[in-house]
C-alpha cells in the first residue's frame, strides 16, 4: 500500500511554532514530531511506501525523514514550487502512483486505521473516499427562521450535528485524469465536481481519536492529549 502525505503548507495559523519549523515537524510530547507519528502509524498499518509532497521549508523535512528507512518505509518526494491546493500536487506525480492510494495531511493526530480506509475505498470502487468525524456545535442564541419578514420557526439554543473531513482520503488515479497537472486543484473543487457528475464520494465514518492541529490552542491540547493517548496513537508502531 502507498500513501501520499501533504506536507507543503506554511502552517500560518500555527505561528509562532511554524516560523522556523514546517508544521508536520512540530514536536508532540517530548520525543516525536507529528510526521514521525504518522510514519510509524502507516508502517504499522501495512504501508510499504509513501510520497511526501513538500514545499515550505521542505529541505528540513527531507533532512529529518530521509529515505524513511529509520521507520521501515520507502519515502520519495515531490516539491510544490507554487501553491496547488490540496489535490493539485497529486496531478504532478500520477505516473509514479499506484491505481489506489491513501492521501493525508501531514499534521493529523488520530488513531484512524489507515489501511481500512484504503481497503474500503477499493472495495467500494469509489472515486474518492473521505474519512469523516462527527462534530456538534451548541448555539448560544435563540435561532429564528423567517420568511417574507415573518418569523416561521423558533429554536432556543439548539445544537447542530454535522460531519467534517478528517484530512484523510482514499483516492484512485482515474479520478484525477481529467485535470491538468500544474494547475491548482482544491479538495472542495474535486468533491463538487464529483457531486455534479453524479459520482459522489464514499464516506468512512470514524469515532475514535482525531485532532486537527490548526491553531496554537489545538497544539497545546495535542501535547496534553499525547501524554494520555501515547499507547493508543503508537499502538503497534
Amino acid at each position: 500500500m502507498h500513501a501520499v502525505i501533504l506536507a507543503g503548507g506554511k502552517g500560518v495559523r500555527l505561528r509562532p511554532y511554524t516560523t522556523a519549523l514546517p508544521k508536520p515537524l512540530v514536536p508532540i510530547g517530548d520525543q516525536h514530531a507529528i510526521l514521525e507519528i504518522v510514519m510509524r502509524q502507516l508502517v504499522a498499518a501495512g504501508f510499504e511506501s509513501c510520497t511526501l509532497a513538500i514545499g515550505h521549508l521542505g529541505h528540513i523535512i527531507r533532512a529529518y525523514v530521509g529515505d524513511g528507512s529509520q521507520w521501515g518505509i520507502d519515502v520519495s518526494y515531490t516539491t510544490e514550487e507554487t501553491p496547488l491546493g490540496t489535490m493539485g500536487p497529486l496531478l504532478t506525480m500520477l505516473d509514479t502512483l499506484p491505481e489506489h492510494f491513501l492521501v493525508m495531511n501531514g499534521d493529523v493526530l488520530t488513531d484512524l486505521a489507515y489501511g481500512d480506509v484504503l481497503k474500503q475505498h477499493i472495495d467500494a470502487e469509489a472515486p474518492l473516499t473521505i474519512a469523516t468525524y462527527a462534530r456538534k456545535v451548541n448555539i448560544d442564541f435563540g435561532v429564528l427562521t423567517t420568511e417574507q419578514g415573518r418569523v416561521t420557526e423558533f429554536r432556543e439554543k439548539p445544537s447542530m450535528d454535522y460531519h467534517v473531513s478528517m484530512g484523510v482520503y482514499g483516492l484512485s488515479k482515474t479520478t484525477l485524469t481529467q485535470y491538468t497537472p500544474g494547475k491548482p486543484l482544491g479538495f472542495d473543487d474535486l468533491v463538487l465536481d464529483l457531486l455534479d457528475a453524479g459520482t459522489p464520494p464514499q464516506a468512512y465514518e470514524f469515532n475514535g481519536y482525531w485532532l486537527d492541529i490548526g491553531r496554537p490552542d489545538d497544539y497545546d491540547r495535542a501535547n496534553a492529549d499525547f501524554l494520555e493517548n501515547r499507547d493508543l496513537l503508537l499502538r503497534g508502531a
